[in-house]
């Protein structure tokens, strides 16, 4: 499965990852080591490192970089966080600026 097809399945199955790249990150790494055999839950924080390192996984900007293009594309898969900012601080922002609509 593809990068973007697996961030897109964990958003839609995990809402509370959407609002943390950190722990989508995280999920999706552990995907991606149980899809190459690899018990995520015995593998050593040293190994893991190597394999990050020498890029056997996916780089965690790239993930981070393909849940904000999804999030832009398919405004379901927005996050608490989002309308939060988008709603009222970004209205309060606009009155503050001065670019109230009449």
């Amino acid at each position: 499965m593809k990068t973007k097809e697996t961030i897109r399945k964990i958003l839609l199955e995990k809402p509370h990852l959407r609002d943390n790249d950190n722990k989508l990150i995280a999920s999706f790494w552990y995907r991606e080591l149980n899809s190459k055999n690899i018990d995520a839950e015995e593998i050593t924080a040293l190994n893991f490192l190597h394999k990050y390192a020498d890029n056997e996984l996916t780089n965690a900007e790239s993930i981070r970089r393909m849940r904000a293009k999804l999030q832009e594309e398919e405004p379901a898969l927005r996050g608490e966080a989002y309308k939060i900012r988008k709603g009222k601080l970004q209205e309060e922002w606009r009155k503050n600026l001065g670019y109230e609509n009449n």
